[in-house]
C-alpha cells in the first residue's frame, strides 16, 4: 500500500519554489518511449515476410494501436485529470511495454492475432494514457507559453522514432539468425527498455500547487484573439461546434501525415529501388527528426501568431507539398526527402499545437480531458491514412504498377483531405459564453518568485 500511495496525485505536488524546467525531462522520457510507434514501418517488411502476407494486414497492427490510443485517451482523460500524471504514467508503463511482450509471443507462435492484441490493443491503450498525461501537466506549468509547453511534451513522441528506428534495425540485424529472424528478441529488449525509462519519468513528474503561475505573468497579459474568458468542462466542450471543427482539422492533418509515416520505409524503397533497408531506416529516423523539430518550432510559433493562422500554414502548406511529391517526388532522393520531411514537420506541429488551441478556446480547467476526447480523431485517422496508402499500393502492385506510381493516387487523395481541414479551421470562432463554468471556478493565480 505504501508503494502504491506514491502514485497518488497529492504525492506529486511540487513546492512553491520548484523549478518548472525540471518537469519537461520527465514528460520527454515517457514520450520518447511511446514514440517508437512512429518507427513501426521498420518492422513492416520483416513482419510481412515472417507471416507470409501483404502490407495491409500488417498495417492493421499500427492502425489498431492508433485507434486504441484515441479511445483510451478519450475514456481516461477525466480519470487522469483527477488522479494525476504519476498514476497514469505508471499504468501506461505496464501497458505499452507489456504489449511488446504479447506481440513477441504472437510472432514466436506465428499467431498474428496476438500481435494485434499486444502491440495494437494493449500497447495502444498504453499509448493513449501516456500521451495525454504529460501534456496537460506541462500546460499547467507553462500557462504563459502553452504552445511551447505542448511542443516540449509531444516532441518526444515525434522524436522517439529517431532513436527507435536505428536501434530496432541494429537489433534485427544482430539477432537475424534468432527466433523469427530477430523480431522476437528485438521486441522483448525494446519492451524492457521502455518499461525502465517510463518508470523513471513516472516517479519524477510533478504538478504545480493550486493557483500557481510563473513570476511576472497573469492571465490578463495574454492575447485575446480566440481566447475564452473562462473555463469549459469536457462534458460541455463536446457540445460546441468548435470541438467538432477541431476534430476535423486534427483528423485531416493526421490522416495526411500518418499515411507517409506508417509506410515510410517501404515507400522510399519503392520510389528509389537502390535504397536498402538500412538506408530506409535512416530515412525513417530523419522523418522522426523533422516530426520532432516541427513539434517545438511550429507550436512555439503559434504562441506568437495564434493557433488558427498556424494551422492555416500546416494545412495550406501540406496541400502544396503533397502535390509536389506526387508530381516530382520520384525525380531525386534529395527532393523526396526534403518534401516529405517538411510534411512531417507540419504533421508534428499539428499535434503539438492542438493542446494550446484547446486551452485558448476552453480554458485550462480540463485541457487533458478535452484533449483526450479530441484524440478520437487520431483513432479515425490511424485507420484512414494507412488504409488509403496501403490498400492503393497493394491494388496498384497487383495491376503491375511499380515504383513511385504505386503512391500517386493516394498522394492526390491527401491533397483533398487537407483542403477539407483547411476549410474547417477557417470556420473556428470563439466559444460562446453560454458554455462557460460559473465564475467561481476561475480562481486567481498566485505567482511566487523562486
Amino acid at each position: 500500500m505504501t508503494a502504491l500511495a506514491m502514485l497518488d496525485r497529492r504525492r506529486t505536488i511540487a513546492r512553491w519554489t520548484y523549478n518548472r524546467w525540471l518537469v519537461p525531462p520527465a514528460a520527454l522520457a515517457v514520450h520518447l518511449s511511446i514514440g517508437q510507434a512512429y518507427a513501426f514501418s521498420v518492422f513492416k517488411i520483416p513482419l510481412v515476410q515472417h507471416f507470409g502476407t501483404n502490407l495491409t494486414p500488417i498495417a492493421v497492427i499500427f492502425s489498431l494501436a492508433m485507434v486504441m490510443l484515441g479511445l483510451s485517451a478519450a475514456v481516461a482523460g477525466t480519470w487522469i485529470e483527477a488522479n494525476g500524471p504519476r498514476k497514469a504514467m505508471f499504468v501506461a508503463a505496464l501497458c505499452w511495454p507489456g504489449g511488446f511482450g504479447v506481440a513477441a509471443l504472437g510472432i514466436a507462435t506465428e499467431q498474428l492475432w496476438l500481435v494485434y492484441l499486444g502491440y495494437g490493443v494493449l500497447g495502444g491503450i498504453g499509448l493513449g494514457i501516456a500521451y495525454i498525461s504529460p501534456v496537460s501537466t506541462l500546460i499547467k506549468w507553462f500557462p504563459d507559453r502553452p504552445g511551447l509547453a505542448a511542443g516540449l511534451a509531444i516532441m518526444g513522441f515525434g522524436g522517439g522514432a529517431l532513436v527507435a528506428s536505428p536501434l530496432s534495425t541494429k537489433l534485427l540485424t544482430t539477432f537475424a539468425d534468432g527466433p523469427a529472424h530477430g523480431l522476437v528478441p528485438t521486441f522483448l529488449i525494446l519492451g524492457a527498455g521502455y518499461f525502465v525509462v517510463m518508470m523513471v519519468g513516472a516517479f519524477t513528474i510533478r504538478v504545480p500547487q493550486d493557483r500557481w503561475c510563473p513570476p511576472g505573468w497573469s492571465p490578463s497579459s495574454r492575447p485575446r484573439h480566440l481566447f475564452t474568458t473562462g473555463n469549459v468542462t469536457a462534458a460541455n466542450a463536446v457540445k460546441t461546434p468548435q470541438f467538432w471543427l477541431l476534430w476535423i482539422v486534427l483528423f485531416c492533418n493526421i490522416t495526411a501525415g500518418i499515411g507517409i509515416l506508417e509506410q515510410a520505409s517501404p515507400m522510399i524503397q519503392d520510389f528509389f529501388p537502390g535504397v536498402g533497408p538500412v538506408a530506409a531506416a535512416g530515412y525513417v529516423g530523419l522523418l522522426a527528426l523533422c516530426n520532432m523539430a516541427g513539434r517545438v518550432l511550429w507550436s512555439s510559433t503559434s504562441d506568437l501568431i495564434g493557433r488558427r493562422p498556424t494551422y492555416l500554414a500546416y494545412l495550406g502548406g501540406g496541400i502544396l507539398l503533397y502535390a509536389l511529391v506526387a508530381v516530382s517526388g520520384g525525380w531525386s532522393i534529395a527532393l523526396f526527402v526534403v518534401l516529405t520531411g517538411a510534411i512531417l514537420s507540419f504533421y508534428g506541429g499539428g499535434f503539438a499545437t492542438i493542446p494550446a488551441y484547446i486551452k485558448d478556446l476552453y480554458g485550462g480547467l480540463q485541457v487533458g480531458a478535452i484533449h483526450g476526447r479530441l484524440l478520437t480523431a487520431w483513432s479515425a485517422a490511424g485507420i484512414a491514412g494507412p488504409l488509403i496508402v496501403n490498400a492503393i499500393a497493394d491494388r496498384e502492385k497487383a495491376a503491375g504498377v511499380s515504383g513511385a506510381n504505386l503512391y500517386t493516387p493516394s498522394l492526390y487523395i491527401m491533397v483533398g483531405v487537407l483542403a477539407v481541414g483547411l476549410l474547417a479551421n477557417l470556420a473556428v470562432r470563439p466559444v460562446s459564453d453560454w458554455f462557460l463554468e460559473p465564475s467561481q471556478t476561475v480562481r486567481p493565480l498566485i505567482a511566487l518568485e523562486g
